[in-house]
Protein backbone atom coordinates (compact mmCIF):
# COMPACT_ATOMS: atom_id res chain seq x y z
CA UNK A 1 0.00 0.00 0.00
CA UNK A 2 1.46 3.37 -0.98
CA UNK A 3 1.10 6.47 1.15
CA UNK A 4 1.03 9.80 -0.61
CA UNK A 5 3.83 12.18 0.52
CA UNK A 6 1.30 14.97 1.13
CA UNK A 7 -0.47 12.72 3.59
CA UNK A 8 2.79 12.16 5.54
CA UNK A 9 3.50 15.89 5.66
CA UNK A 10 -0.05 16.57 6.78
CA UNK A 11 0.23 13.99 9.58
CA UNK A 12 3.60 15.48 10.64
CA UNK A 13 2.13 18.98 10.83
CA UNK A 14 -0.81 17.71 12.88
CA UNK A 15 1.57 16.01 15.35
CA UNK A 16 3.70 19.17 15.58
CA UNK A 17 0.63 21.33 16.27
CA UNK A 18 -0.53 18.84 18.91
CA UNK A 19 2.86 18.96 20.71
CA UNK A 20 2.90 22.77 20.62
CA UNK A 21 -0.62 22.92 22.05
CA UNK A 22 0.33 20.45 24.79
CA UNK A 23 3.43 22.51 25.66
CA UNK A 24 1.32 25.66 25.74
CA UNK A 25 -1.10 24.00 28.16
CA UNK A 26 1.72 22.53 30.33
CA UNK A 27 2.26 24.21 33.73
CA UNK A 28 6.01 24.40 32.98
CA UNK A 29 5.46 26.50 29.85
CA UNK A 30 6.86 29.67 31.48
CA UNK A 31 3.94 30.78 33.63
CA UNK A 32 5.32 32.77 36.63
CA UNK A 33 3.32 30.73 39.12
CA UNK A 34 4.62 27.50 37.60
CA UNK A 35 8.22 28.76 37.82
CA UNK A 36 7.82 29.70 41.49
CA UNK A 37 6.34 26.28 42.24
CA UNK A 38 9.19 24.54 40.46
CA UNK A 39 11.79 26.63 42.35
CA UNK A 40 10.10 25.89 45.68
CA UNK A 41 10.11 22.18 44.94
CA UNK A 42 13.83 22.29 44.18
CA UNK A 43 14.58 24.03 47.49
CA UNK A 44 12.45 21.50 49.37
CA UNK A 45 14.33 18.62 47.76
CA UNK A 46 17.67 20.29 48.54
CA UNK A 47 16.85 21.09 52.18
CA UNK A 48 15.16 17.77 52.97
CA UNK A 49 18.42 15.88 53.76
CA UNK A 50 19.59 18.79 55.93
CA UNK A 51 16.33 18.82 57.91
CA UNK A 52 16.48 15.05 58.28
CA UNK A 53 20.07 15.23 59.57
CA UNK A 54 19.11 17.96 62.07
CA UNK A 55 16.21 15.85 63.35
CA UNK A 56 18.41 12.79 63.78
CA UNK A 57 21.02 14.87 65.64
CA UNK A 58 18.41 16.26 68.06
CA UNK A 59 17.06 12.76 68.66
CA UNK A 60 20.56 11.46 69.37
CA UNK A 61 21.32 14.27 71.84
CA UNK A 62 18.07 13.73 73.74
CA UNK A 63 18.62 9.98 73.96
CA UNK A 64 22.42 9.85 74.03
CA UNK A 65 23.38 6.16 74.17
CA UNK A 66 26.96 7.05 75.17
CA UNK A 67 25.92 8.84 78.36
CA UNK A 68 26.30 5.75 80.58
CA UNK A 69 29.81 5.14 79.22
CA UNK A 70 30.92 8.75 79.68
CA UNK A 71 29.65 8.74 83.26
CA UNK A 72 32.28 6.15 84.13
CA UNK A 73 35.17 8.36 82.91
CA UNK A 74 36.39 11.80 84.05
CA UNK A 75 35.38 14.74 81.83
CA UNK A 76 37.71 15.82 79.05
CA UNK A 77 38.78 19.40 79.85
CA UNK A 78 40.92 21.75 77.80
CA UNK A 79 41.70 25.36 78.72
CA UNK A 80 44.05 27.58 76.71
CA UNK A 81 45.52 30.75 78.22
CA UNK A 82 45.86 32.98 75.16
CA UNK A 83 47.60 35.89 76.88
CA UNK A 84 48.13 37.66 80.19
CA UNK A 85 47.85 41.45 80.27
CA UNK A 86 48.86 44.01 82.89
CA UNK A 87 46.55 47.03 82.46
CA UNK A 88 47.93 48.86 85.53
CA UNK A 89 50.08 48.35 88.60
CA UNK A 90 48.71 45.62 90.86
CA UNK A 91 46.22 44.29 88.26
CA UNK A 92 46.68 41.14 86.19
CA UNK A 93 44.22 39.85 83.59
CA UNK A 94 44.24 36.30 82.28
CA UNK A 95 42.48 35.69 78.95
CA UNK A 96 41.38 32.06 78.53
CA UNK A 97 39.39 30.07 75.98
CA UNK A 98 37.77 26.67 76.34
CA UNK A 99 38.76 24.59 73.32
CA UNK A 100 37.70 21.25 74.77
CA UNK A 101 34.57 19.16 74.13
CA UNK A 102 32.91 20.01 77.48
CA UNK A 103 32.32 22.97 79.79
CA UNK A 104 35.11 23.73 82.27
CA UNK A 105 34.71 25.26 85.73
CA UNK A 106 37.65 27.37 86.95
CA UNK A 107 37.93 26.77 90.69
CA UNK A 108 41.28 28.27 91.75
CA UNK A 109 44.15 30.38 90.45
CA UNK A 110 47.80 30.20 91.45
CA UNK A 111 50.38 32.87 90.68
CA UNK A 112 53.98 31.90 91.40
CA UNK A 113 52.77 28.92 93.50
CA UNK A 114 50.50 31.10 95.68
CA UNK A 115 46.68 30.96 95.65
CA UNK A 116 44.97 34.21 94.70
CA UNK A 117 41.36 35.32 94.66
CA UNK A 118 40.04 36.30 91.27
CA UNK A 119 37.08 37.90 89.56
CA UNK A 120 35.72 36.60 86.26
CA UNK A 121 33.70 38.46 83.65
CA UNK A 122 31.23 35.59 83.39
CA UNK A 123 30.16 32.46 85.24
CA UNK A 124 33.20 30.39 86.40
CA UNK A 125 31.91 27.56 84.20
CA UNK A 126 33.13 28.36 80.69
CA UNK A 127 31.15 26.63 77.91
CA UNK A 128 32.85 24.96 74.96
CA UNK A 129 34.42 27.37 72.41
CA UNK A 130 33.79 30.33 74.74
CA UNK A 131 36.27 32.70 76.33
CA UNK A 132 36.59 34.38 79.71
CA UNK A 133 38.79 36.99 81.37
CA UNK A 134 40.03 36.60 84.94
CA UNK A 135 41.19 39.63 86.92
CA UNK A 136 43.53 39.36 89.90
CA UNK A 137 44.76 41.97 92.35
CA UNK A 138 48.37 40.84 92.22
CA UNK A 139 51.49 42.95 92.95
CA UNK A 140 53.31 42.04 89.76
CA UNK A 141 56.85 43.30 89.29
CA UNK A 142 57.95 45.17 86.17
CA UNK A 143 60.39 43.07 84.14
CA UNK A 144 59.95 39.91 86.25
CA UNK A 145 58.61 36.53 85.03
CA UNK A 146 55.42 35.08 86.50
CA UNK A 147 53.81 31.63 86.36
CA UNK A 148 50.00 31.45 86.27
CA UNK A 149 48.19 28.17 86.95
CA UNK A 150 44.45 27.59 86.56
CA UNK A 151 42.90 24.71 88.53
CA UNK A 152 39.54 23.34 87.41
CA UNK A 153 36.82 21.82 89.58
CA UNK A 154 38.12 18.34 88.68
CA UNK A 155 41.67 19.16 89.76
CA UNK A 156 43.26 19.57 86.30
CA UNK A 157 45.90 22.30 86.04
CA UNK A 158 46.67 24.56 83.04
CA UNK A 159 49.79 26.76 83.16
CA UNK A 160 51.10 29.83 81.36
CA UNK A 161 54.43 31.56 81.87
CA UNK A 162 54.88 35.30 81.44
CA UNK A 163 58.47 35.85 80.36
CA UNK A 164 58.53 39.58 81.16
CA UNK A 165 55.79 41.45 83.02
CA UNK A 166 55.24 44.91 81.57
CA UNK A 167 52.32 47.31 81.52
CA UNK A 168 50.06 46.57 78.56
CA UNK A 169 49.37 49.26 75.96
CA UNK A 170 46.13 51.20 76.39
CA UNK A 171 43.90 52.20 73.53
CA UNK A 172 44.76 55.90 73.50
CA UNK A 173 46.39 58.46 71.23
CA UNK A 174 49.88 57.79 72.58
CA UNK A 175 49.93 54.07 71.82
CA UNK A 176 48.01 54.48 68.57
CA UNK A 177 50.77 56.84 67.44
CA UNK A 178 53.56 54.52 68.63
CA UNK A 179 52.18 51.48 66.83
CA UNK A 180 51.28 53.58 63.79
CA UNK A 181 54.82 54.92 63.49
CA UNK A 182 56.28 51.45 63.99
CA UNK A 183 54.13 50.10 61.15
CA UNK A 184 54.98 53.14 59.03
CA UNK A 185 58.75 52.74 59.42
CA UNK A 186 58.74 48.94 59.25
CA UNK A 187 56.22 48.48 56.41
CA UNK A 188 54.99 51.50 54.46
CA UNK A 189 58.20 53.50 53.99
CA UNK A 190 60.42 50.52 52.99
CA UNK A 191 57.92 49.29 50.39
CA UNK A 192 57.61 52.78 48.87
CA UNK A 193 61.40 53.07 48.77
CA UNK A 194 61.58 49.72 46.99
CA UNK A 195 59.21 51.00 44.29
CA UNK A 196 61.87 53.58 43.37
CA UNK A 197 63.78 50.81 41.58
CA UNK A 198 61.28 51.09 38.74
CA UNK A 199 63.26 53.72 36.69
CA UNK A 200 66.37 51.55 37.01
CA UNK A 201 64.52 48.47 35.74
CA UNK A 202 63.20 50.48 32.79
CA UNK A 203 66.73 51.18 31.57
CA UNK A 204 68.40 47.79 31.75
CA UNK A 205 68.69 45.07 29.11
CA UNK A 206 65.85 42.56 28.74
CA UNK A 207 67.89 39.63 30.04
CA UNK A 208 68.56 41.58 33.25
CA UNK A 209 64.85 42.33 33.62
CA UNK A 210 64.30 38.58 33.71
CA UNK A 211 67.17 38.26 36.16
CA UNK A 212 65.32 40.62 38.49
CA UNK A 213 62.06 38.78 37.91
CA UNK A 214 63.84 35.60 38.99
CA UNK A 215 65.28 37.49 41.95
CA UNK A 216 61.69 38.45 42.79
CA UNK A 217 60.79 34.77 42.82
CA UNK A 218 63.61 34.19 45.30
CA UNK A 219 62.34 37.00 47.53
CA UNK A 220 58.81 35.61 47.43
CA UNK A 221 59.95 32.03 48.03
CA UNK A 222 61.74 33.12 51.20
CA UNK A 223 58.68 35.10 52.27
CA UNK A 224 56.52 32.01 51.73
CA UNK A 225 58.58 29.84 54.08
CA UNK A 226 58.99 32.69 56.56
CA UNK A 227 55.23 33.30 56.66
CA UNK A 228 54.45 29.61 57.00
CA UNK A 229 56.87 29.35 59.94
CA UNK A 230 55.11 32.25 61.69
CA UNK A 231 51.78 30.60 60.91
CA UNK A 232 52.83 27.40 62.65
CA UNK A 233 54.12 29.36 65.65
CA UNK A 234 50.82 31.21 66.01
CA UNK A 235 48.79 28.03 65.50
CA UNK A 236 50.53 26.39 68.46
CA UNK A 237 48.61 28.80 70.73
CA UNK A 238 45.20 28.15 69.14
CA UNK A 239 42.77 26.24 71.36
CA UNK A 240 42.29 22.68 70.14
CA UNK A 241 38.57 23.09 69.53
CA UNK A 242 39.15 25.82 66.96
CA UNK A 243 41.09 23.46 64.65
CA UNK A 244 44.28 25.34 63.78
CA UNK A 245 44.87 23.05 60.79
CA UNK A 246 41.46 24.01 59.41
CA UNK A 247 42.23 27.72 59.87
CA UNK A 248 45.51 27.29 57.98
CA UNK A 249 43.82 25.37 55.16
CA UNK A 250 41.05 27.97 54.87
CA UNK A 251 43.55 30.80 54.78
CA UNK A 252 45.92 29.28 52.21
CA UNK A 253 43.25 27.93 49.85
CA UNK A 254 41.09 31.03 50.27
CA UNK A 255 43.97 33.29 49.25
CA UNK A 256 44.93 31.14 46.26
CA UNK A 257 41.35 30.93 44.96
CA UNK A 258 40.65 34.59 45.73
CA UNK A 259 43.73 35.89 43.92
CA UNK A 260 43.02 33.67 40.93
CA UNK A 261 39.51 35.11 40.77
CA UNK A 262 40.86 38.68 41.04
CA UNK A 263 43.29 37.95 38.21
CA UNK A 264 40.39 36.88 35.96
CA UNK A 265 38.40 40.09 36.46
CA UNK A 266 37.95 42.22 33.37
CA UNK A 267 40.05 40.14 30.97
CA UNK A 268 39.71 37.38 28.43
CA UNK A 269 40.19 34.06 30.22
CA UNK A 270 42.29 32.76 27.33
CA UNK A 271 44.66 35.75 27.53
CA UNK A 272 47.71 35.63 29.83
CA UNK A 273 47.71 37.65 33.05
CA UNK A 274 49.13 41.12 32.46
CA UNK A 275 52.25 42.40 34.23
CA UNK A 276 50.27 45.14 36.01
CA UNK A 277 47.76 42.60 37.33
CA UNK A 278 50.62 40.44 38.62
CA UNK A 279 52.18 43.51 40.27
CA UNK A 280 48.91 44.19 42.11
CA UNK A 281 48.70 40.53 43.11
CA UNK A 282 52.23 40.75 44.53
CA UNK A 283 51.22 43.89 46.44
CA UNK A 284 48.19 42.08 47.90
CA UNK A 285 50.29 39.06 48.85
CA UNK A 286 52.95 41.21 50.51
CA UNK A 287 50.22 43.24 52.23
CA UNK A 288 48.76 40.09 53.80
CA UNK A 289 52.26 39.02 54.82
CA UNK A 290 52.90 42.42 56.38
CA UNK A 291 49.57 42.25 58.22
CA UNK A 292 50.78 39.10 59.96
CA UNK A 293 54.16 40.71 60.54
CA UNK A 294 52.45 43.72 62.13
CA UNK A 295 50.41 41.41 64.38
CA UNK A 296 53.60 39.77 65.60
CA UNK A 297 55.33 43.14 66.16
CA UNK A 298 52.40 44.57 68.11
CA UNK A 299 51.98 41.46 70.25
CA UNK A 300 55.70 41.23 71.01
CA UNK A 301 55.76 44.90 72.03
CA UNK A 302 52.72 44.45 74.28
CA UNK A 303 54.31 41.41 75.96
CA UNK A 304 57.65 43.13 76.47
CA UNK A 305 59.48 40.63 74.25
CA UNK A 306 60.92 43.03 71.67
CA UNK A 307 63.65 45.64 71.84
CA UNK A 308 62.41 48.71 69.99
CA UNK A 309 65.76 50.17 69.08
CA UNK A 310 66.83 51.97 65.94
CA UNK A 311 68.71 48.82 64.85
CA UNK A 312 65.42 46.88 64.81
CA UNK A 313 63.65 49.51 62.71
CA UNK A 314 66.58 49.60 60.27
CA UNK A 315 66.48 45.81 60.06
CA UNK A 316 62.78 45.79 59.16
CA UNK A 317 63.35 48.58 56.65
CA UNK A 318 66.10 46.67 54.83
CA UNK A 319 64.07 43.47 54.92
CA UNK A 320 60.93 45.07 53.49
CA UNK A 321 62.54 47.38 50.92
CA UNK A 322 63.20 44.37 48.71
CA UNK A 323 59.43 43.77 48.66
CA UNK A 324 59.02 46.99 46.67
CA UNK A 325 61.44 45.63 44.08
CA UNK A 326 59.30 42.49 43.85
CA UNK A 327 56.24 44.61 43.06
CA UNK A 328 57.73 46.67 40.21
CA UNK A 329 59.74 43.89 38.52
CA UNK A 330 56.73 42.54 36.50
CA UNK A 331 56.01 46.01 35.06
CA UNK A 332 59.56 46.93 34.06
CA UNK A 333 58.50 47.06 30.39
CA UNK A 334 55.24 48.94 31.09
CA UNK A 335 54.38 52.58 31.75
CA UNK A 336 51.57 52.51 34.33
CA UNK A 337 50.18 55.75 35.73
CA UNK A 338 51.73 57.19 38.90
CA UNK A 339 48.65 56.46 40.98
CA UNK A 340 49.22 52.73 40.40
CA UNK A 341 52.53 52.90 42.26
CA UNK A 342 50.94 54.78 45.15
CA UNK A 343 48.06 52.32 45.31
CA UNK A 344 50.35 49.27 45.25
CA UNK A 345 52.61 50.79 47.91
CA UNK A 346 49.64 51.41 50.20
CA UNK A 347 48.19 47.94 49.59
CA UNK A 348 51.51 46.34 50.52
CA UNK A 349 52.54 48.64 53.36
CA UNK A 350 49.48 49.88 55.27
CA UNK A 351 48.50 46.42 56.62
CA UNK A 352 51.65 46.57 58.77
CA UNK A 353 50.11 49.46 60.72
CA UNK A 354 46.74 47.70 61.03
CA UNK A 355 48.48 44.54 62.22
CA UNK A 356 50.55 46.43 64.79
CA UNK A 357 47.40 48.03 66.22
CA UNK A 358 45.54 44.72 66.37
CA UNK A 359 48.48 42.83 67.86
CA UNK A 360 49.27 45.48 70.43
CA UNK A 361 45.77 45.98 71.78
CA UNK A 362 43.99 42.64 71.35
CA UNK A 363 46.23 39.87 70.04
CA UNK A 364 44.39 36.65 69.20
CA UNK A 365 46.20 33.45 68.09
CA UNK A 366 43.11 32.46 66.08
CA UNK A 367 43.09 35.70 64.08
CA UNK A 368 46.87 35.70 63.70
CA UNK A 369 46.92 32.12 62.41
CA UNK A 370 44.21 32.80 59.84
CA UNK A 371 45.73 36.01 58.47
CA UNK A 372 49.23 34.55 58.36
CA UNK A 373 47.85 31.59 56.42
CA UNK A 374 46.14 34.05 54.05
CA UNK A 375 49.50 35.70 53.49
CA UNK A 376 51.18 32.35 52.78
CA UNK A 377 48.48 31.39 50.28
CA UNK A 378 48.65 34.76 48.55
CA UNK A 379 52.42 34.57 48.18
CA UNK A 380 52.15 31.02 46.83
CA UNK A 381 49.72 32.13 44.12
CA UNK A 382 51.92 35.12 43.26
CA UNK A 383 54.93 32.82 42.86
CA UNK A 384 52.92 30.73 40.39
CA UNK A 385 51.92 33.82 38.36
CA UNK A 386 55.44 35.31 38.29
CA UNK A 387 56.84 31.94 37.19
CA UNK A 388 54.34 31.87 34.32
CA UNK A 389 55.32 35.43 33.38
CA UNK A 390 59.02 34.54 33.20
CA UNK A 391 58.38 31.38 31.20
CA UNK A 392 56.07 33.22 28.80
CA UNK A 393 58.24 36.28 28.18
CA UNK A 394 61.66 34.61 28.15
CA UNK A 395 61.98 31.67 25.71
CA UNK A 396 65.13 30.37 27.41
CA UNK A 397 63.10 29.56 30.51
CA UNK A 398 63.36 30.23 34.21
CA UNK A 399 66.41 28.12 34.97
CA UNK A 400 69.03 29.65 32.73
CA UNK A 401 72.30 30.26 34.61
CA UNK A 402 71.55 33.98 35.00
CA UNK A 403 67.94 33.48 36.11
CA UNK A 404 68.86 30.67 38.49
CA UNK A 405 71.47 32.96 40.01
CA UNK A 406 68.81 35.65 40.47
CA UNK A 407 66.54 33.16 42.23
CA UNK A 408 69.26 32.17 44.68
CA UNK A 409 70.43 35.75 45.26
CA UNK A 410 66.84 36.78 46.06
CA UNK A 411 66.59 34.17 48.81
CA UNK A 412 70.04 35.08 50.16
CA UNK A 413 69.09 38.78 50.32
CA UNK A 414 65.96 38.02 52.31
CA UNK A 415 67.88 35.72 54.64
CA UNK A 416 70.62 38.26 55.34
CA UNK A 417 68.16 41.11 55.96
CA UNK A 418 66.04 38.83 58.14
CA UNK A 419 69.06 38.31 60.41
CA UNK A 420 68.92 42.00 61.24
CA UNK A 421 65.35 41.71 62.54
CA UNK A 422 65.93 40.53 66.11
CA UNK A 423 63.00 40.14 68.46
Amino acid sequence: MKVHPCTLMSDHNIEKDTVQQTMAQSPISGHPQAKRTSRTNRWILGLFPVALLAGISVLFLRNDPTAQFRAAFPPVEELTIERVSFPEAGIMRVHVVNGGPESVTIAQVLVDDAYWQFKIDRDPTVPRLNSATLELNYPWVEGEPHLISLITSTGLTFEYEVAVATESPRLNAQYLTIFGLLGLYAGVVPVLLGLLWYPFLRRIDRKWVHFYLSLTLGLLAFLLFDTFEHTLEASAMVAEGFEAVGLIALGILGAVVGLRAIGQLGRDKSAPTSGLTIAYMIAIGIGLHNLGEGLAIGAAYALGEIALGSFLVIGFALHNTTEGLAIVAPIADKRPALWNFIAMGMIAGLPTILGAWAGGFSYSPITATFFLALGAGAILQVIIEVSKLVQRSWPKGLFTPLNAMGLIIGMVIMYVTALMVTA
